[in-house]
C-alpha cells in the first residue's frame, strides 16, 4: 500500500444514512445523492432501508421485513403506538450499526412503520458519535401527525391531546395515543448529547424553534435535484402521444401521493373553468382517482420514470402546486429546472422557491387568483420564463451544491 493509499484510508470516514427508502421516493433520492457526495469525498457511505430500493451507489442494509412492517401498522392502527413497535428489527439493526461501527449518523424519515424509536435512541444517546437528522415534516415534534398547517392544530407546541388528525397518517382507528407518545417522544428525542437537526427550508426551522426540540442546533439546508436529468426538453413529441396531449396550453400537477391536502379537489373546481385549447394533466393518481377524474382531465399514474417526469414538465405551460400543507416540494424545482413557471399556495415551505422569475404566490383556495396568474403566463408565453427559471434552478437547485453542505457538516462536526 502507497503513502498516499494509507493517508486516504486512514481518513476515510463512515456515514450512515438511517432512511426508509433508497433512490426510490422525495426522501430515498435525496439520502442517495447525499450518499453520492459522501463517496466523492473517498468515505464510505451507507444507506438503510425498509421498503422501496433502487440500485444505489452506496452499500444497503435492510431494515426488517414485510412482517415486520405489517404488525407496526396493525399495532399502529389499534393503538396508535407509531414507532414503538419492530423491537426485533431493530435490534437487528443496532448490532449492525456496531459491527460497522460508523463515525457520523444520519437520520431521515423515522416514521413509517419499521423502527422503534426507544431502541434506537438508546443506543445513539449512548453511542457517542455526532447525529444529524433531517427532518422532511414535523413529526418528530408532535404526538401523531406529520403536517397540521392543514387543520391549524397547535397543541404541538405545548402539549398534543386528542389529536383532531387522529385517523390521518399514521392512522389510528381506535386509540388516541398522541398526549403519550407526545411526551415520550419529547423524552426520547432529547436524549442525544450530540445531535444537529436540519430542515430543508426556513419555515421547517422557525417550527422546530418553537418546538421541544428547540434545545438542539437546527439549519436549513434545501433540497437539491439532478439538473442534468431535470431541464428543458424539446423531444416530447412522444409523451404527449402515449397520453393523449393534444391541447396546446398544459396545466400540470404533480404529487407521489393524491388527496385533499395536496388539493386534489381545486384541480376538479378548476377544471370547470378552464380555456377551450387548455388541459389539465395530472400525474401520481391512483387508477381509482383517475377513474373519477373528469372526462377531460388528463390522470397519469406515479411513475420513478425521470425522463418521463421531465418531458411531462418541460411540455407543460405552468405547473400548479394548490397544496395545503408542505415542507420544501422538490416538484416545484423539478418544474422550475425545465424551465416551467410555478404557481403555488401560500403554504408551508413551498413558496421559498417560487419568486417573481420563477412563477406567483397565491392565497389558499384563491380560484380567482390562479385564473389572473394562469392568464398572466399564457399572455407572456412561457418563453418569457424558461431561462428565468433555468438559471436560478442551476444557482439554488444544483443537487451537487446542495448537497456538499451536508459535507462541509459532517467534516465540522467530524472535527469537533
Amino acid at each position: 500500500m502507497s503513502i498516499i493509499d494509507s493517508m486516504t484510508k486512514t481518513q476515510s470516514k463512515k456515514i450512515l444514512q438511517i432512511s426508509i427508502e433508497v433512490n426510490s421516493g422525495s426522501v430515498g433520492r435525496i439520502a442517495e445523492q447525499i450518499g453520492d457526495e459522501v463517496l466523492a469525498q473517498n468515505w464510505e457511505s451507507y444507506i438503510t432501508f425498509a421498503r422501496n430500493n433502487l440500485p444505489s451507489k452506496s452499500q444497503t442494509i435492510k431494515i426488517g421485513t414485510k412482517k415486520d412492517v405489517y404488525w407496526h401498522v396493525l399495532m399502529t392502527r389499534i393503538f396508535d403506538n407509531h414507532c414503538f413497535e419492530s423491537k426485533s428489527a431493530t435490534h437487528k439493526l443496532i448490532k449492525k450499526i456496531k459491527s460497522l461501527k460508523p463515525d457520523l449518523i444520519h437520520l431521515h424519515h423515522l416514521h413509517g412503520y419499521f423502527i422503534n424509536i426507544n431502541i434506537l435512541f438508546d443506543y445513539l444517546s449512548d453511542a457517542n458519535i455526532p447525529v444529524v437528522w433531517t427532518f422532511h415534516d414535523c413529526w418528530s415534534f408532535t404526538g401523531h401527525c406529520a403536517h397540521f398547517e392543514y387543520v391549524g392544530c397547535e397543541k404541538w407546541k405545548t402539549q398534543c391531546f386528542e389529536c383532531p388528525q387522529k385517523n390521518e397518517y399514521p392512522k389510528s382507528l381506535l386509540i388516541d395515543r398522541s398526549y403519550k407518545n407526545y411526551r415520550d417522544k419529547k423524552s426520547i428525542f432529547n436524549s442525544v448529547k450530540d445531535m444537529t437537526i436540519v430542515t430543508p427550508s426556513k419555515w421547517l426551522q422557525n417550527l422546530v424553534k418553537d418546538s421541544y426540540l428547540n434545545k438542539y442546533p437546527v439549519l436549513t439546508i434545501n433540497n437539491g435535484i439532478d439538473l442534468e436529468k431535470f431541464k428543458p426538453l424539446d423531444n416530447y413529441l412522444s409523451i404527449k402521444e402515449k397520453y393523449k396531449i393534444f391541447k396546446d396550453f398544459i396545466i400540470l400537477g404533480v404529487a407521489s401521493t393524491w388527496d385533499e391536502k395536496k388539493g386534489l379537489n381545486f384541480f376538479h373546481e378548476l377544471n370547470n373553468h378552464i380555456e377551450e385549447d387548455e388541459t389539465i394533466v395530472l400525474v401520481g393518481l391512483s387508477e381509482d382517482q383517475i377513474k373519477k377524474l373528469p372526462q377531460n382531465v388528463i390522470g397519469i399514474k406515479r411513475t420513478e420514470n425521470v425522463d418521463e417526469l421531465a418531458a411531462l414538465y418541460s411540455l407543460s405551460n405552468v405547473f400548479f402546486n394548490p397544496t395545503l400543507e408542505d415542507t420544501y416540494p422538490t416538484t416545484n424545482l423539478e418544474a422550475i429546472a425545465c424551465g416551467t413557471p410555478v404557481i403555488t399556495f401560500n403554504t408551508g415551505g413551498s413558496i421559498e422557491s417560487v419568486n417573481k422569475d420563477t412563477g406567483f404566490v397565491i392565497e389558499k383556495n384563491d380560484l380567482k387568483g390562479f385564473l389572473e396568474k394562469k392568464n398572466l403566463i399564457k399572455k407572456n408565453n412561457k418563453d418569457f420564463y424558461t431561462t428565468k427559471c433555468r438559471l436560478f434552478a442551476e444557482k439554488n437547485f444544483n443537487k451537487s451544491e446542495r448537497f456538499k453542505d451536508y459535507i462541509n457538516l459532517y467534516s465540522k462536526l467530524l472535527k469537533d
